[in-house]
């Protein structure tokens, strides 16, 4: 019986989480598997584009955690 594998333990993989049975049952499906390959594929992307996000607050969420600061009488740092 073949382990059907799924997104999730794509994830397990990439983010070096499987046991290493499983690990070695996983590369050789995705040697063997064109559509588990592209799936594997598309989450590396996914990842590493969600890695280079930078957030930052918005300059009106700044002024208004300064203004909350000041009105409280809180000591510039």
């Amino acid at each position: 019986m073949t382990k059907q594998f799924t997104q999730n333990d794509l994830i397990r993989y990439i983010y070096q989480e499987m046991k290493e049975v499983e690990k070695e049952l996983l590369v050789q499906a995705l040697h063997s598997d064109d559509s588990l390959m592209e799936e594997y594929i598309e989450l590396l992307s996914t990842i590493e584009q969600v890695d280079q996000i930078q957030l930052q607050p918005s300059a009106s969420v700044v002024n208004a955690i300064k203004d909350m600061a000041h009105s409280t009488g809180l000591q510039r740092v």
